[in-house]
């Protein structure tokens, strides 16, 4: 295996809402790349008219949330009041802090048609003196993001753009479009870096990444991706988080003892409601 290569990652299938998606992070030996620590690539899914996804509400903690879309609509609802449809191209940002409660739903008016959707989904720990913040969302638009040689600039810096996006620790996320025979050097100012392949297969080296993928770099490396075939990367990574993360269920946390109290407050009903969803509810699984 090439140097530049620490380790490729296959997606995982996994059912959320009634489809499918390929569960990419964590992973037994790797349980996240600089502050990343899960990574769900969703669909593409076709609903027939009427139907659509229905992730019901449910709790985090000690996280943000950053959902991503190629293709559909996504309904976000939350405890704090958000009510925003994302659309391609945009990002919802959601930090949980202490505790929030959100639901993802298909719109309803874009479910009379028969729907698609295609789209990442990921989870950063927060730094460990943000894990009790105040809950927060923040919604950006597609055309606040800019674009430097096929790579929309969505989190962090890269290739000297710097994205619209607030975080709370460093890191970058990036949306590549690569042509065939494309050649994109992944040397970047962070501890850790990965490139997940949406579509199509890239190289590295020796090494080809196929789609569906994530390739894992080796820190302190210079990789260069080459686009074997018209190719979809999205580029992530950071610094490392400041200690270890423990992930249960929904919930995230630098303490075990945290999570068995979210744990608690969920099976007690403590947690507040969404407005606009609040007669369903992911049970706490047992």
């Amino acid at each position: 295996m090439a140097k530049e290569v620490e380790r490729i990652i296959t997606g995982r299938a996994r059912d959320i809402g009634g489809f499918d998606v390929r569960r990419i992070l964590p992973y037994v030996q790797r349980r996240h790349i600089g502050p990343f620590v899960f990574v769900d690539h969703m669909g593409p899914a076709e609903f027939a008219a009427g139907r659509g996804m229905d992730v019901r509400p449910h709790p985090h903690i000690g996280l943000a949330t950053m959902t991503y879309l190629l293709e559909g609509q996504i309904l976000h609802r939350d405890s704090i009041g958000s009510d925003q449809v994302i659309t391609p191209g945009a990002i919802n940002w959601m930090t949980a802090g202490r505790g929030i409660v959100h639901s993802e739903r298909t719109p309803a008016e874009f479910r009379k048609g028969g729907a698609r959707l295609h789209g990442l989904q990921v989870w950063i720990a927060l730094r460990t003196e943000d894990e009790e913040c105040e809950p927060d969302f923040q919604h950006y638009a597609a055309e606040e993001f800019a674009e430097v040689d096929g790579v929309r600039v969505l989190v962090g810096d890269l290739y000297g753009v710097s994205s619209p996006v607030k975080t709370r620790s460093r890191l970058f996320y990036g949306d590549a479009t690569l042509k065939k025979g494309a050649s994109l050097p992944m040397d970047f100012a962070y501890e850790e870096a990965a490139a997940y392949v949406v579509s199509g297969a890239v190289s590295v080296g020796d090494v080809r990444v196929e789609a569906e993928s994530m390739v894992v770099f080796t820190p302190g490396e210079k990789p260069v991706l080459r686009a074997e075939e018209g190719s979809r990367v999205m580029l992530l990574g950071g610094d490392c988080v400041d200690g270890p993360r423990y992930i249960e269920w929904n919930f995230v946390s630098s303490s075990h003892e945290r999570i068995e109290r979210a744990k608690r407050e969920w099976r007690a009903r403590s947690f507040p409601l969404v407005p606009g969803d609040e007669g369903e509810f992911i049970p706490l699984p047992e």
